[in-house]
């Protein structure tokens, strides 16, 4: 009986001890993924802009003919 409790102790404490063996992770990424999503943010960049400035024409348009009218 003793051998199973001090076995299952060890085991629960197991659990919250730190291990000695370093753990190496090297993360690559791929440059041609980060390129696409370069382009992919300049394209919607230019849509942002266009839009804006799109909106910002037509309004001030507007504006002149009501107010002018």
């Amino acid at each position: 009986m003793k051998n199973l409790s001090s076995t299952l102790k060890k085991k629960l404490i197991s659990k919250y001890m730190e291990t000695d063996t370093p753990k190496v992770s090297t993360k690559s990424t791929d440059i041609n993924v980060l390129l696409n999503r370069v382009k992919f943010d300049k394209k919607q960049e230019i849509k942002k802009k266009f839009y804006f400035s799109a909106v910002a024409s037509s309004s001030l348009i507007l504006f002149g003919l009501i107010v002018f009218s």
